[in-house]
């Protein structure tokens, strides 16, 4: 192995213990279970507006949603170094990544989204990225069962990125919050966080896919000329 990529794959380890820690923090801050921890602070509306059955299910839902990103982060992470490639690690982390997805993550986020604070904008948001996430990830699989291994990342890219919108949100609030002068309104700022939280990740996704279907293009006409240019010199 290459310096650089032993560099590279020392640079992915040390990202993913960053955010295994960093959503074991978020995690553990909503432990042991209660109503009135950290960002439940605000959902009280709920339990007082939805008593019994519903605020029940919507409280599971957030438990199941906040238990089960971090290990959608972390199994997500690993699936793009190719020092996992070669062995069974990939695999399982893929596995893991789109059973909690599909099962897990997705449902509860979408179960949650009709009940986000700062009204429809918001809540359009979150059912949206809750809906695109689980399709994405859907299809991911769907190619990656039928061998379709370079569509299965593309769509996988797209999921990830979205998946990660639970970084990133956090980090466009704290942005803006510290480093910024606009003075927001707090349901005002949730509702633009709720947005810019994930529609650049998705984006800068599909960006992404963009650059590399152009390199491979490059790629092939490059090997296509050169295979052609030893063929006539052999005549």
């Amino acid at each position: 192995m290459s310096i650089g990529k032993i560099i590279i794959s020392i640079l992915g380890l040390s990202i993913l213990a960053f955010l295994g820690y960093f959503m074991l923090l978020i995690t553990l801050d909503y432990f042991p279970i209660s109503e009135k921890v950290g960002f439940l602070r605000i959902k009280q509306w709920v339990f007082r507006k939805y008593p019994g059955a519903e605020s029940t299910i919507w409280f599971t839902a957030f438990y199941i949603h906040v238990a089960s990103s971090m290990f959608v982060l972390l199994a997500g992470f690993t699936q793009f170094f190719k020092i996992f490639y070669k062995n069974k690690i990939h695999r399982y982390m893929g596995v893991i990544y789109v059973l909690v997805t599909l099962v897990l993550s997705a449902p509860s986020g979408f179960y949650m989204g009709i009940y986000a604070n700062g009204g429809i904008w918001s809540q359009v948001s979150f059912i949206t990225l809750s809906i695109l996430w689980w399709g994405t990830t859907f299809m991911g699989y769907r190619k990656a069962r039928k061998k379709e291994y370079d569509i299965h990342r593309k769509w996988m890219i797209i999921s990830y990125a979205l998946a990660l919108s639970a970084l990133t949100l956090r980090a466009w609030k704290f942005g803006i919050t510290n480093w910024t002068d606009l003075n927001m309104k707090p349901m005002d700022l949730y509702r633009l966080v709720a947005w810019i939280g994930w529609v650049p990740n998705f984006i800068l996704a599909l960006v992404i896919i963009s650059v590399k279907n152009k390199s491979n293009i490059t790629t092939i006409k490059y090997d296509h000329e050169t295979s052609s240019n030893k063929t006539s010199s052999v005549y």
